[in-house]
């Protein structure tokens, strides 16, 4: 089986600043890529059968974002060929740092050579966004400032820094969040000079942050703990925290005295998705 890089993403600061009809919330991001992920591997197979060779732990195969993503492409494509996939999982499952859209993202672009089908990066990342709203931006492949719904992106150059990322052993349930009642909904867009001059950089924040932080105290607890190393942040609906340090070597000593009840990693930014190339612009 060949092995493809399924790289972890961190939400830089996530506001909420509006609803749509639909019901999706309009939002505002920047993702970094990161050098931690899982491990996609798949081997081709001349029939058009999706096997899953390995099971993902609480996640049933017609539920799997990598089998769904190998049908919603066959479909599309027409594509006779099949594949056989297996899953290394390390990013944390319900973290938001798209664990389950990276993987979905790897595999699109990796049937894309796969199966010699040439699609455009444009044409992957539409097929993306019908299997979830961050599929697209690891497809995209740069670290991008996101508007709509998460999937209108610009690419965006961001300093080389370091990660410590914890995780509190709980699961936040996305959907739960973004319903909750006492959600900020209405946060004033803001532009990509404002982030990137530093002008503002009090004024990002996850505003999803607050109602996680009420409802699990464990996000709070840990938030708060890395919140002595610097400006720490949770990334997407959570439950993973990080913070952004400038050494390995100070990033490693942070995560050796993690709170207890968290598990964690160290990372570094990434400038661009290892296969970036997979796809033509």
């Amino acid at each position: 089986m060949q092995a493809f890089p399924a790289p972890a993403k961190i939400n830089l600061f996530l506001h909420v600043t509006g609803r749509r009809a639909d019901g999706y919330h309009t939002l505002q991001s920047v993702f970094q890529l990161l050098d931690f992920g899982d491990t996609v591997y798949l081997k081709l197979r001349r029939d058009n059968q999706i096997l899953r060779t390995k099971d993902v732990e609480g996640v049933p195969t017609q539920q799997d974002l990598c089998v769904r993503a190998s049908t919603a492409l066959q479909q599309a494509t027409g594509c006779q060929l099949g594949v056989e996939i297996a899953v290394e999982k390390r990013i944390p499952m319900g973290g938001g740092l798209g664990g389950g859209s990276s993987d979905a993202a790897t595999m699109l672009l990796a049937l894309n050579r796969l199966w010699q089908l040439n699609l455009s990066r444009n044409e992957l990342m539409k097929i993306g966004l019908t299997l979830g709203a961050d599929v697209p931006v690891f497809i995209f492949g740069r670290n991008a400032w996101a508007e709509g719904i998460g999937e209108v992106l610009t690419a965006i150059d961001l300093p080389e820094r370091y990660f410590v990322v914890l995780t509190p052993q709980i699961h936040v349930a996305t959907a739960q969040v973004f319903a909750h009642p006492t959600l900020t909904r209405n946060t004033k867009p803001l532009k990509i000079a404002d982030f990137s001059n530093g002008a503002f950089r009090d004024s990002f924040r996850n505003d999803l942050e607050t109602v996680v932080c009420n409802e699990f105290p464990a996000v709070a607890s840990t938030l708060e703990w890395l919140n002595q190393f610097g400006q720490a942040r949770m990334s997407g609906s959570g439950a993973s925290v990080f913070v952004a340090v400038d050494s390995q070597q100070l990033a490693n000593e942070i995560l050796a005295k993690r709170p207890v009840n968290t598990t964690g990693f160290v990372a570094k930014s990434l400038s661009q998705h290892p296969l970036l190339d997979y796809a033509a612009d």
